[in-house]
């Protein structure tokens, strides 16, 4: 995919309407990722991401190359899961699984990528056991922009999954998706900008589930 195009797609994909969900197609995208068990806000959890910004301040240079002024650190993003349905529902965050992840321009190779981990590891030492490249299609999903606290997303879930999937004959098609746009430690609690996003399915008339 050429720059323009890249940008377009995440423009798209990254500025949903606040305070209102709506439908979207998500394309295919390719990501480096970390998968972890427990707390989100574990320490394995910061220390994938440490090794994920580690990656694209390694490989910036090869992305200005093509990129020059129109480069920007892609934002981090997080799916969450659990073995039990019950134990998601329930924000029983112990029992949770998460994978951080960040976008890698499509043009960054396996190779590229396997040489900026070695060198990655000659500063920090081993990089995690699940660290990879990684393709995510979530295709039909439903998102929604918050801004202000994270303290007010399990609202907004409660919304998501109790009213509006229910009302528009949809269930869950894939695993819950977060993506921060910005710094939490340089932006004010009230100015934090989340997109949340859930990969739907339509509810097929006569379904059991």
């Amino acid at each position: 995919m050429d720059v323009e195009g890249f940008h377009k797609r995440l423009r798209e994909l990254y500025s949903p309407p606040e305070n209102q969900f709506t439908l979207i197609d998500v394309p295919e995208i390719r990501f480096a990722v970390i998968d972890g068990k427990g707390n989100p806000q574990s320490d394995d959890s910061a220390d994938a991401v440490k090794w994920l910004y580690y990656l694209v301040h390694l490989l910036k240079p090869l992305v200005q190359e093509r990129m020059g002024k129109r480069f920007v650190y892609p934002p981090l993003e997080f799916l969450h899961w659990a073995d039990s349905e019950e134990d998601f529902v329930s924000g029983r965050k112990d029992k949770w699984r998460w994978r951080a992840m960040i976008v890698f321009i499509d043009w960054i190779t396996q190779e590229a990528f396997t040489d900026a981990v070695a060198e990655v590891e000659k500063k920090r030492g081993p990089a995690p056991k699940t660290l990879r490249l990684e393709n995510l299609h979530e295709r039909k999903s439903v998102q929604i922009m918050h801004v202000g606290d994270y303290t007010e997303i399990g609202s907004i879930c409660e919304k998501l999954y109790k009213e509006y999937l229910p009302e528009n004959n949809l269930k869950p098609n894939g695993y819950y998706h977060e993506i921060f746009l910005n710094d939490p430690d340089r932006t004010a609690s009230k100015n934090r900008k989340t997109v949340i996003r859930q990969p739907v399915e339509l509810i097929v008339s006569g379904s059991s589930d």
